[in-house]
């Protein structure tokens, strides 16, 4: 092993150097060179930028992978992979596990019976649910996470590294400026001190035969030490100066290298800008195309089940109001909403028989507003048509089907479908 104790001391003696000077600074007994305006400016806004990245890119961790440290250990494993720089295997997603539990629970119960033949509808869709969000998981890796990462693990790691070393650069600078202080001070010292020099004829008793000896002896040595020191301290002055000149160079070349990096933050901003974008386009697509899934899903049990469970999928009064879709759309606003089936009416039903709509008069309480939400043309004189849309006041009467509501519109009154209006209040 080559040991270099020169090299060590001297970079000791830098690093205790640039510790005294530091800590003068902070102490407020030292002079410190400021930046220009324009790179203090550029190093915030790099702060700045990397401080909200990081925050960002967390987040976003968190929002795609919610659980790190669950029984998978599915980040731990990611990081194991990224750092032996191998590909992540494809993980199967909480949706795909969810279905493949209803494939298996359908087969012990029957596929051929209604419980068993849902649960496999379900875990089919689950499946596809599931698909549709390791997708999407991909691609905001690719697209959204992976440029931030690579700007935190990379961009940001060279601009750190340039700035500790402008730093090191303006000690280095102070600590100049405060030896060639210094050797200014002791210079005019020492030549204030050689013109006063003393003179022993006036401090001694004179003997006019020793004191002309004592007197050339004197000035001799006084003019002979005074010119020495001024010597020493001009040679110290001028090397001084060449150190800061060094210094000076040093520290302009490497502030410029760190105002180039900290200008690219603003290529960065462009990039992520476009990464973003892409982020929010492949989240659209998921929710679209989990939403197509769920209306696909929705018709094939309403066609499955709607003879044999008649109200398994009906809207109660308490409950209707959720067939409106997020920022209160409507579900008859959804691309590609039809309206849903008319409601069955059971033939033993008591408003087939007994009640008549004309005497059914409306409760002192529990009346509400309730919005079309699709056109419905009336079947007999018992039911009021609808136009899609349009407020009109519902209520319940004891033992109706709860299919349906008594709906009024002015004058008019009938039987209306739960599942063709919106519950407002």
């Amino acid at each position: 092993m080559d040991f270099n104790v020169k090299k060590l001391a001297s970079d000791a003696g830098v690093f205790f150097t640039r510790a005294v000077q530091f800590t003068e600074e902070k102490l407020g007994q030292a002079e410190k060179t400021e930046l220009d305006a324009h790179l203090e400016n550029l190093v915030a806004r790099g702060d700045c930028t990397k401080n909200w990245t990081e925050k960002i890119f967390r987040q976003t961790e968190v929002l795609l992978q919610p659980n790190p440290i669950d029984s998978t250990g599915a980040r731990i494993e990611e990081f194991f992979y990224e750092k032996l720089d191998k590909k992540i295997p494809l993980r199967t997603t909480n949706a795909e596990l969810l279905g493949q539990h209803m494939l298996d629970a359908a087969k012990d119960f029957g596929p051929g019976t209604p419980y068993g033949s849902t649960l496999t509808t379900v875990g089919e869709y689950q499946k596809k649910l599931g698909g549709a969000e390791r997708e999407f998981l991909q691609t905001s890796a690719i697209n959204f996470l992976t440029p931030l990462r690579n700007f935190l693990e990379g961009d940001w790691r060279t601009i750190s590294k340039e700035r500790r070393l402008l730093e090191n650069r303006r000690l280095d600078l102070d600590v100049c400026k405060a030896r060639v202080k210094k050797a200014k001070l002791q210079e005019a010292k020492a030549a204030c001190e050689g013109d006063a020099a003393p003179d022993f004829q006036e401090t001694r008793p004179r003997n006019y035969v020793l004191s002309a000896s004592a007197s050339a002896w004197s000035r001799d040595f006084a003019e002979s030490d005074s010119d020495s020191e001024r010597k020493l301290w001009s040679e110290e002055l001028d090397k001084s100066e060449h150190e800061l000149r060094v210094a000076q160079t040093e520290f302009d070349r490497q502030a410029e290298v760190t105002r180039l990096l900290l200008e690219g933050i603003s290529s960065t901003h462009v990039n992520h800008l476009r990464c973003l974008h892409e982020f929010v386009e492949a989240q659209a697509a998921y929710y679209a195309q989990c939403h197509l899934y769920m209306q696909e899903l929705q018709k094939e049990l309403r066609s499955a089940n709607g003879d044999s469970v008649p109200n398994a999928f009906a809207v109660s009064p308490s409950s209707s109001g959720a067939l409106a879709g997020p920022s209160g759309l409507s579900s008859s606003s959804l691309p590609g909403a039809s309206p849903p089936p008319r409601p069955p009416v059971s033939p033993g039903g008591r408003e087939s028989g007994t009640l008549k709509i004309e005497e059914v008069q409306p409760p002192a309480t529990g009346t509400r507003k309730a919005k079309v939400l699709y056109d419905y043309d009336a079947a007999d004189t018992s039911e009021l048509s609808l136009l899609a849309d349009e407020l009109i006041t519902v209520y319940t009467v004891p033992g109706m089907d709860p299919d349906w509501l008594v709906g009024e519109r002015g004058n008019q009154k009938g039987k209306v479908p739960v599942t063709y209006l919106e519950l407002l209040s």
